[in-house]
């Protein structure tokens, strides 16, 4: 399973998100601070978001849910996750 924390070069990471979560910001954070590049997707806003986070996540609805080339690696951000 690959390093959700740092995805190979050229990965595709994919975060499913809230607008307001502090966990989801804290995430955001840490990648842009690496320079690591990311789609990001509003799952409380964007139903066909939300509906693809719970296809990945098996109806889990913590933020951030995180998708690597298409794989999902977890919910939640820090240590133990949160979200």
């Amino acid at each position: 399973m690959p390093d959700f924390k740092n995805p190979e070069p050229g990965a595709r990471l994919e975060l499913y998100v809230k607008p307001d979560c502090p966990y989801c910001k804290a995430a955001r954070d840490y990648y842009d601070g690496r320079g690591i590049a990311y789609v990001e997707h509003d799952a409380q806003h964007d139903r066909t978001a939300r509906k693809a986070m719970f296809a990945y996540t098996g109806g889990n609805p913590t933020v951030p849910a995180i998708v690597i080339d298409g794989v999902y690696q977890r919910s939640g951000w820090g240590d133990p996750p949160r979200g």
